[in-house]
């Protein structure tokens, strides 16, 4: 079979070399080809398809199979691209900037996902009230004492199925999330904590408290945690972490400001995995994200 290109959808990131598999529009019985580039990264053999890099260019030496043979051995190696995007949930009670960090990447293009509608017990929070100016639909759960608005946790089910929700991120919720809605999505809600879990984690342990219990416990370093939700509190299986220095002058504030930092960036990335269909598990239950860059290695 001559060298074809092969459409393997957008997987080039701007940082890596292009390849390209053909430099002219190539007719088969499969269908006419244009060039198309492809991100390989190095010279290498799936099946028998054989590839020699060639300057900024990679030559197929070798391909025995039939073409559609050969775009299946590539794209189960770095995946077809072509996947719909994800349906997201996120739960806040407060000010949501991890909720705007995540919602912003997803709008450049960093997140193959969408945040449809948002969860919050506190309908005039700054996350809420930055979804209703971004057209996010707002969600209120748990009901209130106060007030007759507010789903139940088999209602909030419901909804969420009607929006077809395939992943629910927790940004700054403080409720308890339900039984009812861990079992309704197994390994399909995250929540980032601001603490190296599992420690300084718990019931009680939110916003200043956590940075203020580390600089008493004489802790060097701390860092944000995201990890996958349970019945209980931070209690979930830890998928992603971000270590930060305690510096030895240190407030509550000054710490928590650093680990702010680093949970926007930390939780941009997990939630890209996630929606890349990049997140494995272990034998032993402990999940781990695949490299986007190098499919055999794994953070």
């Amino acid at each position: 079979m001559d060298a074809v290109g092969l459409n393997l959808g957008n997987r080039v990131p701007s940082n890596r070399i292009v390849i390209n598999f053909l430099e002219r529009t190539h007719s088969t019985s499969f269908g006419t080809y244009r060039p198309q580039k492809v991100d390989c990264g190095k010279v290498c053999s799936y099946g028998n398809v054989t590839l020699r890099k060639q300057g900024g260019s990679l030559e197929v030496l070798q391909c025995r199979n039939s073409l559609p043979e050969a775009v299946s051995s590539l794209e189960e190696k770095y995946g077809s691209g072509s996947s719909a995007r994800k349906n997201l949930a996120v739960f806040v009670s407060g000010g949501g900037s991890n909720f705007r960090s995540i919602h912003n990447a997803s709008i450049n293009g960093l997140i193959h996902g969408d945040v449809v509608v948002l969860v919050t017990d506190k309908p005039g929070c700054g996350g809420a009230e930055y979804a209703r100016d971004h057209n996010i639909p707002v969600i209120q759960f748990p009901k209130s004492k106060y007030s007759l608005e507010g789903l139940s946790p088999t209602d909030l089910v419901i909804s969420l199925r009607k929006w077809k929700i395939q992943y629910i991120l927790l940004a700054g919720f403080l409720k308890l999330i339900p039984t009812e809605l861990v079992q309704a999505f197994p390994r399909s809600i995250l929540n980032i904590h601001p603490s190296l879990l599992p420690a300084f984690g718990g019931k009680g342990y939110y916003g200043l408290k956590v940075h203020k219990a580390v600089i008493a416990s004489g802790a060097r370093y701390s860092g944000p945690t995201v990890h996958f939700v349970d019945e209980h509190y931070d209690t979930g299986r830890i998928l992603a972490q971000k270590v930060v220095p305690v510096l030895a002058n240190d407030t509550a504030e000054q710490l928590a400001a650093r680990v702010l930092c680093e949970e926007h960036q930390v939780y941009v990335e997990v939630v890209s995995a996630l929606c890349e269909d990049r997140i494995v598990w272990r034998e032993d239950g402990v999940p781990l994200i695949r490299s986007k860059e190098n499919p055999d290695e794994y953070n």
